[in-house]
């Protein structure tokens, strides 16, 4: 039998699909020659067939770093649904016991998920080296670049993990690369000769519609009256954990008959897995998230995607934008903007990584502990230089970059570490002016009058399909004429375990 039917018919036996969607089958058939790849598909594409499949084919194991430990459980579940058992999440949200448990039997797995930060812990790479890993997998790749819009400086050391692996095949996969992320994925994985598959990202059932409100009270008047009309699965996306968590309580009230959760970071971690899987259970109508959910989600029937605030950058945008609609029937996104919406991302833009003042605040403290003769703290190093975790991350990168600090020892040398210095302000200044450029592009699109699934997509690709519904607010869409599927909403009789769970869910809280 060739190839190509061993493919297709492994494709049903594994996963009971009877064909490939765009794209996955190049990729496949490039990764099973022992290419490296870099694969560039739209959302909602299947992009974790893309490895998944070679997974059950190869000799050895694959190795899939994913960013986020409620998607790799929920790809597990998935698999093990499939009856692929020989799938396991090694992550920080496991019990000392479980992760005994599959360090011992880590060699009768196929297919291991792992975070980047992970794969730091010299105990887990010295397990997975005694391994024979056929393929290193890369998910949402767009977080390697340093231009990226979800940038995790553990990802940058991904290559030298790699070398130490013996150098397996690798795929790295994103829905949201532009031309220069792309080359940064590249250049930083060293793989200049990667076979490259890249594919237009614009969803054609998807309608966009910007709207102009003037404040958060009418944004919220304008989501209660849109949901009242419609029994669909939501996400609605804000910038501010607070405002998840108000905003939801509000929709609560007024849309009683809705089961409204929160979502964010500052959450306990089960707390975040329990509303990730009531959602994807459809035990959950709308959820009030920031960006921390909805990263690779699996779910066909969202219709509607609200953004509260102002993303940071278009790439975000059509990430998210991207989870609705994954079935190919009619979906729709809405942006709410008020004027007063720049100061928001504005001030995260600016507070991403360390100022200046910080940067000779930490410069100065690493110093006075090297001349005391003391070591950085193993955990919290973030909470002695008073700086966010996301700011020390960058910095802990570019320190070991620059042989400043190897594990907790300071290493100092005053030319190196004023070179180091000057080099870490310059690049953290590019950074912040790329950002801000990618928000003045955002605020371009909000403020188009010409069509804006054209103008939305012209970063990544010379044209756009045709609208396969409706197109956006600037071509004529409303909502007054859209017909989204839907579904019953069925009441939550009293005394049942459901009832007892609506107050922590805030369905038709009091």
């Amino acid at each position: 039998m060739s190839t190509r039917h061993i493919l297709e018919e492994k494709l049903k036996t594994h996963f009971n699909y009877t064909s490939f969607r765009l794209g996955q089958k190049a990729i496949i058939e490039d990764v099973m020659s022992g290419k490296d790849v870099l694969g560039v598909l739209p959302t909602g594409s299947g992009k974790s067939i893309c490895y998944q499949l070679p997974a059950t084919l190869l000799d050895g194991v694959t190795i899939v770093v994913s960013p986020l430990i409620s998607l790799m459980i929920d790809q597990v579940k998935e698999l093990k649904a499939f009856h692929f058992k020989k799938v396991v999440a090694l992550n920080s949200f496991m019990s000392p016991t479980d992760r005994k448990l599959v360090f011992d039997n880590l060699h009768t797995y196929k297919l291991i998920y792992i975070s980047p930060e992970l794969l730091q812990k010299e105990e887990v790479l010295g397990r997975l080296r005694q391994l024979h890993i056929s393929l290193f997998v890369i998910d949402e790749a767009h977080c390697i670049s340093q231009w990226g819009h979800e940038f995790r400086p553990d990802y940058l050391k991904l290559n030298s993990i790699i070398r130490t692996l013996k150098k397996p095949s690798i795929l790295a996969l994103s829905a949201t690369a532009t031309p220069a992320v792309q080359q940064d994925i590249i250049s930083a994985l060293n793989t200049p000769s990667i076979t490259k598959h890249v594919h237009p990202m614009d969803r054609d059932n998807i309608s966009f519609s910007v709207e102009r409100v003037m404040d958060d009270k009418e944004k919220q008047s304008t989501i209660i009256n849109l949901l009242s009309h419609y029994n669909v699965a939501t996400l609605i996306y804000f910038s501010s954990r607070q405002a998840t968590e108000d905003t939801a309580k509000i929709l609560s009230e007024k849309l009683a008959s809705k089961r409204i959760a929160y979502y964010h970071g500052g959450m306990e971690q089960g707390d975040r897995i329990t509303i990730q899987q009531q959602f994807m259970n459809d035990q959950l109508d709308i959820i009030c998230c920031t960006s921390a959910f909805g990263m690779g989600i699996n779910k066909d029937n969202i219709r509607l995607v609200i953004h509260f605030h102002l993303p940071l950058q278009i790439e975000s945008y059509i990430q998210e934008v991207g989870r609705a609609g994954r079935d190919g029937e009619t979906s729709a996104s809405l942006l709410l903007f008020s004027e007063k919406d720049i100061y928001l991302p504005k001030n995260m833009i600016k507070s991403e990584l360390p100022s200046f003042e910080d940067l000779k605040v930490v410069f100065q403290q690493l110093q006075n502990l090297y001349k005391a003769g003391d070591q950085l703290p193993k955990n919290g190093a973030e909470n002695l230089f008073q700086i966010s975790e996301t700011q020390w991350r960058f910095l802990q990168y570019q320190f070991e970059k620059h042989g400043m600090i190897e594990g907790n020892n300071i290493i100092f040398h005053e030319e190196n570490w004023r070179q180091a210095f000057q080099w870490i302000n310059n690049h953290r200044a590019e950074r912040t002016l790329l950002k801000e450029n990618k928000l003045r592009e955002m605020l371009q699109w909000i403020h188009e009058s010409e069509c804006l699934r054209k103008h939305l997509y012209k970063s990544f690709q010379s044209s756009y399909n045709k609208p396969k519904y409706q197109c956006c607010s600037n071509c004529g869409f409303s909502f007054t004429n859209w017909k989204p599927k839907q579904k019953n909403i069925k009441a939550i009789p009293e005394g049942t375990w459901e009832s007892k769970l609506k107050n922590l869910l805030l369905i038709g809280e009091e």
